[in-house]
C-alpha cells in the first residue's frame, strides 16, 4: 500500500515536529521513555513523508492550552480535527487540569486510560480512518480489540511489563461499548458468554493488547526472547504464552529504541565545553572538573569517574549490587582515586547516603536528586556509566553514554545485551564492559575491567573512545529505528489479519 495512514496512540509525548500542527510546539507530556520513543518515531516518520497521525489526551495545563488564549474561530479550527491536521486530542475534563501524565493513585490512572481509549475508539479512529493503528502499553490495551473488530491492522508495543485488570461493566461505565469486541479480549478465567462475563471475569488490559493486536513488538529483540524463554519470573505466564503464540505465528518482533538527537555533546547546552570525537579528551576533562565541583567531589581530572544515571530502583536497576560492594570497591581502587557519582532518585538512595557517611567517602562518592542538565553534564564528565539492571526492556542510557564517550558497564540482559558488546582493545571491537551473572562478584569483575582500560596509555584509550562515539552516532539513530517501524508497517499490510475468533482463556 502506498503511503499508508498511521495512527499512533500514546498517553505521553515529549515533543512534536514543528510543522505537524498549530499547537505542536506546546505538546509536552512526559513521564518516562515512552514519551521520547513516541516523539522520535512521530518525528522521523513525519520527516520521511509518512502520513502519520497522533492520538493523545488533551492535557490542557501541560500543553498550556487555555480557551482564553485562542479566538473562537481558532478553537473551532483546533477542535474540528480537519483532514489536514495530524494531532487528534482526546477531550475530557479528566485530562484538562493535570500537571503530570500519571497520578500517584492507580485508580486515577486506570480511569484516565479508559476515558482516553473511549475517545480513541468512539471518535478519533472513525475520523482518521487509519490503515494501521499503533498502540503502546496497557493504557491502550483495549484499542487493538476494537480495531480487529473494524478490520484495521494494529501494532501493540510493549515498553514495560505492567498490567491492570478490570470488569467489562466498569469499562462500559466510561462509554466504551465492549459488547462490540468483548470476544477479542483476554480474561482472567474462561468466559462463557457476554452476559455472564460482563460482571464477573476481569479483563487483563496488557494481555488483551498482545492477544488482539495484529502484531506485537518489544523495544529490543533480546527482551522478547527473554520473556518467551521465561527468564524473568515476575512476568506472568499469560503474557509469556501470548507473546510466544504471536512469535510462532510470525507476528512478534523486537525493535531497539534510539536516544533523542539532542543527546549530542557537540551541541548540548548543559555542558561547559562542547566536543565531538575529535576533541573528546579535552572536552571530557573540562566537563569533569565542573561536574566534580557541582557534585562536591575532589576536583581531579585524572580520577576515573563512574556515573550512575538511572533511577535507584532495586526491583529493576540493580543498585543493591553496587551498595553491597561500594565500600570495598572504593578501598580497592583507592590509589586510582576512583570516584562515583549518582544523579538519581529512588528508594535505594538512603542506603547510598548511609554508606557515604559511615565510610567517610564524601569527596569520592556523591549523590544528587535527578536533574536533567546535571545528568547530561554527568555523561560528558564521566569515564564510565553503570547499568547493572536485573532486566531492561531497552534502555537508552547506555546508548547516550556512548555518544558522550562514557563507556557503559552493564548486565547482559534485554536491550543492554543488544547494544553493548564487551570491549576488546586488541581487536578494536566492542563498546563497554559486560557481566553475565547478576551478582556482586560479576559486577566487581566488570568494574575491574573498566579500571584496567583506564590504566592504558591515553592515546590507546582515546582511539577506542573515538571509535565508540563514531559507531554510536551511526548505529543508534531515530532514522534507523523509524525505518524498522516502516518496514514492519509494510509487512503488516502485506499479511492477512491473524484472526482471534474466540475469547482467550487465562
Amino acid at each position: 500500500m502506498a503511503d499508508p495512514r498511521i495512527l499512533i496512540v500514546t498517553p505521553e509525548i515529549s515533543y512534536l515536529p514543528e510543522n505537524l500542527g498549530k499547537m505542536a510546539a506546546s505538546m509536552h507530556a512526559k513521564a518516562g521513555g515512552l514519551a521520547d520513543v513516541t516523539a522520535s518515531l512521530v518525528n522521523s516518520l513525519y520527516q520521511a513523508g509518512a502520513d502519520v497521525h497522533l492520538a493523545l489526551p488533551n492535557y490542557r495545563r501541560m500543553f498550556h492550552i487555555e480557551s482564553c488564549e485562542l479566538a473562537d474561530s481558532d478553537l473551532r479550527l483546533y477542535h474540528s480535527k480537519l483532514p489536514d491536521r495530524r494531532i487528534h486530542l482526546a477531550e475530557d475534563r479528566i485530562f484538562y487540569y493535570r500537571d503530570r501524565v500519571y497520578s500517584p493513585y492507580p485508580e486515577d490512572n486506570l480511569r484516565s486510560s479508559l476515558v482516553f481509549q473511549r475517545e480513541v475508539i468512539n471518535n478519533i479512529i472513525p475520523h482518521v480512518r487509519p490503515d494501521i493503528v499503533h498502540c503502546n502499553d496497557w493504557m491502550t490495551g483495549l484499542v487493538p480489540a476494537m480495531t480487529r473488530r473494524m478490520g484495521i491492522p494494529s501494532l501493540f508495543t510493549l515498553h514495560n511489563i505492567h498490567t491492570v485488570k478490570i470488569l467489562l461493566e466498569e469499562i462500559e461505565e466510561t462509554g466504551i461499548d465492549t459488547a462490540e469486541f468483548w470476544h477479542y479480549l483476554y480474561y482472567e478465567s474462561a468466559p462463557q458468554n457476554y452476559e455472564q462475563t460482563r460482571s464477573s471475569i476481569p479483563v487483563d488490559l496488557l494481555t488483551s493488547g498482545i492477544f488482539s493486536a495484529h502484531w506485537v513488538n518489544t523495544v529490543s529483540p533480546s527482551f522478547l526472547e527473554e520473556i518467551i524463554a521465561g527468564d524473568h519470573g515476575f512476568i506472568p505466564d499469560r503474557i509469556r504464552n501470548e507473546l510466544d503464540h504471536k512469535r510462532c505465528a510470525g507476528f512478534a518482533s523486537g525493535i531497539t529504541n534510539a536516544p533523542d538527537p539532542s543527546c549530542d555533546p557537540l551541541s548540548d547546552d548543559a555542558l561547559v565545553c562542547n566536543y565531538n570525537a575529535e576533541n573528546v579528551s579535552y572536552g571530557k576533562r573540562e566537563n569533569k572538573r565542573e561536574f566534580q565541583k557541582r557534585m562536591q567531589l575532589k576536583v581531579n581530572e585524572d580520577s576515573p569517574l563512574i556515573f550512575w544515571p538511572s533511577r535507584l530502583d532495586p526491583v529493576q536497576k540493580g543498585p543493591e549490587l553496587l551498595t553491597d560492594i561500594l565500600a570495598n570497591l572504593m578501598e580497592c581502587h583507592h590509589l586510582q582515586d576512583l570516584q562515583i557519582a549518582f544523579v538519581a532518585d529512588g528508594a535505594h538512595a538512603i542506603h547510598i547516603e548511609q554508606i557515604i557517611a559511615m565510610e567517610n567517602l564524601e569527596s569520592r562518592v556523591s549523590i544528587h536528586p535527578f536533574d536533567d542538565k546535571l545528568s547530561r553534564l554527568g555523561f560528558a564528565a564521566s569515564d564510565f556509566i553503570l547499568m547493572p539492571s536485573r532486566f531492561e526492556p531497552c534502555g537508552l542510557t547506555q546508548m547516550i553514554a556512548m555518544k558522550y564517550g562514557s563507556l557503559p558497564v552493564v548486565h547482559h540482559t534485554g536491550g543492554l545485551k543488544d547494544t553493548v558488546e564487551h570491549l576488546d582493545v586488541s581487536a578494536s571491537h566492542g563498546n563497554g564492559f559486560v557481566f553475565n551473572d547478576y551478582d556482586c562478584q560479576a559486577i566487581t569483575w566488570a568494574i575491574g575491567c573498566a579500571m584496567e582500560f583506564y590504566q592504558l596509555e591515553s592515546h590507546m584509550r582515546e582511539t577506542q573512545i573515538q571509535r565508540i562515539i563514531n559507531e554510536a552516532n551511526t548505529r543508534f539513530t531515530h532514522e534507523q529505528t523509524a525505518s524498522e517501524y516502516m518496514r514492519l508497517y509494510e509487512e503488516m499490510l502485506g499479511k492477512p489479519l491473524h484472526t482471534a475468533d474466540h475469547p482467550t482463556l487465562a
